[in-house]
């Protein structure tokens, strides 16, 4: 028999690759939208084992014969199995997820204060992972709570540990983020529970503010193995689990190339793609087909700020893909509205060539070497920031792109 992941929507779930990659033969997504759904699909048993998700959490804890405590506490269950005695054990691997998540920051709850955003199954498991650890305190932040949106950097400004157990910031509206993180003076590590997209604006500014974070990816990789470990009784050791995780995070990263004009991103960019067999998108060009003009033409009758607003466009664009191949304009990491899309999905690549300026006819946009040691002079701050790996261009597209592509298969890459 399959195993199932039930909720709604399941669109943009990972789930299914995932169990799989963990060893799960059969595993399906299989999509309900009310609550007689849930209790006939539940009732009915003609399953191996059961994961659930969003909004069914708590209606599926009250249909199950036997609870693990976890579960009964947070009175929430995200994994049914069939005893052998038939009955249904309702457990609660989230708590699981919650705890890597704390692990991977190097955090501690116990003697901490707690802010948890959101109030549904996934706030009360970090809730309870937090206070079985030794919580000094544990609040909840929620639109309509007592702790809200606006007053929480009053009541909660002694914040040090967060999590975001809400959807914002989740794809596709990826340009959310819950709170404004500068605003805590406390805070000592940062989880949010959304994997997609890979690192949230959220991560992103506590990346930014020196703060430890972590995204939801982890979090869903450590909670399916636990709940896999549940269906058929074998045990998943921690190098599958960190394979699985290493895959899913290589196969949805967007593989980014930034640099001067000249420096071979195109080139290369499309040999990786070829090479993984990924899409390509070119920002400069993405421009271009859009508006229906050249770059110099678009700089003559819209000047710099006409052609940065159709930049940000592209990027917009192509960032919200996953598993893809981008080369993005030279000028385009010195904004950072697109920093912060190119991050979001985006491990980068900075491709640099140190004889391109005496080569200047190489970069026709430029039209001169005074040009191009201006421009790295202005732009290689805003590169070094931005990039994730260093690229030295001397050597052929196809050595630079296998370097690529080895980074890639190594490491830890979000």
């Amino acid at each position: 028999m399959a195993c199932y992941l039930l909720g709604h929507p399941l669109g943009q779930s990972f789930a299914a690759e995932l169990f799989t990659f963990l060893g799960c033969p059969d595993y399906r997504l299989h999509e309900i939208t009310t609550g007689r759904e849930l209790d006939d699909f539940v009732k009915r048993g003609d399953y191996e084992g059961l994961s659930v998700t969003l909004p069914f959490k708590h209606r599926t804890a009250r249909l199950m014969d036997r609870l693990t405590r976890r579960a009964r506490e947070t009175g929430t269950v995200n994994t049914v199995v069939r005893t052998r005695d038939g009955r249904l054990l309702g457990d609660n691997t989230d708590v699981t997820g919650i705890g890597r998540m704390f692990s991977d920051i190097g955090a501690d709850p116990s003697d901490r204060s707690v802010l948890i955003l959101g109030s549904g199954g996934a706030a009360r498991s970090a809730a309870w992972y937090a206070r079985e650890h030794g919580a000094r305190t544990v609040r909840f932040v929620s639109r309509l709570g007592r702790i809200n949106y606006d007053n929480v950097y009053e009541l909660c400004g002694d914040a040090e540990l967060l999590i975001n157990a809400t959807p914002v910031g989740m794809y596709p509206a990826v340009d959310q983020r819950p709170l404004d993180l500068a605003r805590f003076q406390a805070l000592r590590g940062v989880m949010d529970c959304v994997y997609n997209p890979l690192r949230t604006l959220l991560v992103q500014q506590a990346h930014g503010l020196g703060i430890p974070a972590a995204g939801g990816l982890r979090m869903l990789t450590e909670t399916a193995a636990q709940s896999q470990e549940l269906f058929f009784g074998r045990g998943i050791d921690q190098p599958a689990r960190q394979a699985a995780f290493r895959e899913m995070a290589r196969s949805r990263l967007n593989v980014v190339l930034i640099g001067l004009p000249g420096c071979g991103k195109t080139t290369i960019g499309e040999i990786v793609a070829r090479s993984l067999g990924r899409p390509f998108f070119d920002t400069d060009r993405m421009v271009v087909s859009d508006s229906g003009m050249e770059i110099p033409e678009i700089y003559e009758r819209f000047g710099e700020s006409g052609f940065s607003d159709r930049e940000k466009q592209a990027v917009r664009l192509a960032s919200v893909h996953s598993g893809a191949v981008i080369a993005v304009g030279s000028g385009a990491p010195l904004s950072q509205e697109n920093v912060q899309a190119l991050r979001l999905n985006g491990r980068v690549y900075w491709i640099e060539r140190h004889g391109l300026i005496g080569r200047a006819e190489e970069a026709p946009l430029t039209g001169s070497a005074r040009v191009l040691r201006r421009m790295l002079s202005d732009r290689a701050p805003s590169y070094q920031r931005l990039a994730d790996c260093h690229i030295d261009n001397e050597r052929s597209p196809a050595s630079c792109a296998q370097a690529i592509m080895d980074d890639l298969n190594s490491g830890l890459l979000v």
